[in-house]
Parts: structure tokens; sequence; C-alpha cells
């Protein structure tokens, strides 16, 4: 019921595919401003067509847009209930958009749900299907070390995975703690959620609460 909810208002508002890519881009890059020159750069769209959108979703109040000097900014709402409730919604479809070559991995990361608070796909793996090894970053709390040590040497064991999984794990406060760390930074902006998206929001909003 919730996500039907939330995929109405979705659709009532009438949110076009680039207009959701950007906003989840500026949401998950949560320490950074971005004008619409360097958003059109970055996700290599039109710049005129990144700039009328950013406009259309400061209007439908998902970004928020401040004038520096002779530009104009945008950053995600983190303030705004709705904002973070679309964006809870936006980033549990990534479970069900992963690359295909993605799929058993993504399967078998399900093993952990019951004993962590995230988990999340990042690195080469999710950009290119000619990849070595998959990166994986598992978020719990470490009562559960000995539980998720031995699902990692179940996934292992089962053979189903030809790649290596190269596993980070942290707790919340961890990733708190090394926000401005940018490879830390860069694993959870440049990222697919796999489990949890409503953590991985929350996650994202104490990162930028604790960034100002």
């Amino acid at each position: 019921m919730y996500a039907n909810r939330i995929h109405m208002t979705a659709n009532n508002i009438q949110f076009t595919p680039i207009e959701i890519k950007i906003a989840k881009y500026i949401f998950k890059h949560c320490k950074e401003r971005y004008n619409a020159r360097l958003l059109a750069r970055i996700l290599n769209l039109n710049h005129a067509h990144a700039n009328k959108l950013c406009n259309s979703l400061a209007g439908k109040r998902l970004l928020k847009k401040e004038a520096i000097g002779n530009a104009i900014y945008f950053t995600y709402d983190y303030e705004s209930s709705p904002a973070l409730r679309f964006m809870e919604y936006i980033i549990s479809l990534e479970d069900l958009e992963h690359p295909k070559w993605l799929e058993v991995v993504a399967h078998s990361l399900k093993k952990f749900n019951e004993h962590i608070e995230l988990s999340l796909i990042f690195g080469s793996s999710i950009r290119t299907k000619d990849f070595h090894d998959i990166d994986v970053l598992v978020i719990y709390d470490k009562k559960n070390i000995k539980r998720v040590k031995k699902i990692k040497d179940e996934i292992r064991r089962s053979g189903l995975i030809q790649q290596p999984i190269r596993y980070v794990d942290m707790t919340s406060n961890d990733v708190i703690k090394d926000k401005d760390n940018k490879i830390i930074y860069n694993m959870i902006a440049d990222s697919l959620v796999s489990y949890n998206s409503e953590k991985y929001v929350e996650m994202i909003n104490q990162c930028h609460k604790y960034s100002k």
C-alpha cells in the first residue's frame, strides 16, 4: 500500500525518466551543489534541457535552488518529508532495475537481509559487464558479525558467482563519521541499493545534515 501510494503520487505529478535520473543523482551526491551546466556534462544531457528539468523539479518541490553570483545551483530538498518518501520509493526500484549481469549477485545478497541494515553494490560491476570483481558494502550491527561471515562463506561456496566479491563491512555510525572520506563518499553515492532503501535515504540525509 505504501509503495503504491508513493507510486501514484509520482505518476500524478508526472515525473519523466530523465527528471528521476537527475533527482536521484543530486540526492545521492548530498555534499554537492550542481548547476545545470555541470549536471548536463555529468549526465550527458543538453544544457538547456537540463536547466529546464532542474527548474521543473524545483517546482515539484524535490529540488531547492540557490543563486550564487550569476549562477543558479540546485540541491535536493532533504528537509521535505514528501521528497524523502518519494526518493525511498525510487531507490527501492534499484533492486528490480540492476543490470542483467548482476541478477545472481543481487539474489545471493538477499541472504543477508535479516541480519543487516543495508547493502549496496558499487564499483565497476554496476557500470559494465566486463568487471573483474564485485564490490559490496554491507552495513550491520557488530553483534551480527559471525552470522554475516557465515553467509559470506555460504555465497562463496555455492559457486554461483564466478567473480570474487569484495565486501566492505561498516556500521551506520562508521559511515556518518567517515562521510568526508572521498572513498567512502563515492562508495555510497555511486552505487545500487540492494536492500533497504529507507535506511539508505536516512543515511544520505544524515550525511547531508552533518556536512553543513
